[in-house]
């Protein structure tokens, strides 16, 4: 074997180890990045069921607060717990 021929052998050896640690670069990156995807993908799904839950419960409060803000529960509260009355006629004074 020549110089020259021992100089072509390395350098297509040398090319085709360049290319498979090309591809399995490539692999790896690919591996990770389908890796990365399945991880955000998962951590958006409980995000999006945490979400879920504070709406269910955001309704609920809704629900409650015009329960307790209607005005038949105010003007119970008030004669009970205020002894308010609702005034008569003549008890109203008009202010000009």
């Amino acid at each position: 074997m020549t110089f020259i021929n021992l100089k072509d052998a390395v350098f297509n050896n040398l090319s085709l180890l360049l290319m498979i640690l090309a591809v399995v670069v490539s692999a790896m990156s690919v591996i990770y990045t389908k890796h990365e995807g399945r991880v955000k993908f998962v951590a958006l799904q409980k995000l999006e069921q945490q979400r879920d839950h504070l709406d269910e419960e955001w309704g609920r409060l809704l629900l409650e607060e015009s329960t307790w803000a209607g005005p038949g529960r105010i003007e119970q509260e008030a004669k009970t717990k205020l002894n308010m009355i609702v005034p008569t006629a003549d008890m109203v004074v008009v202010v000009k």
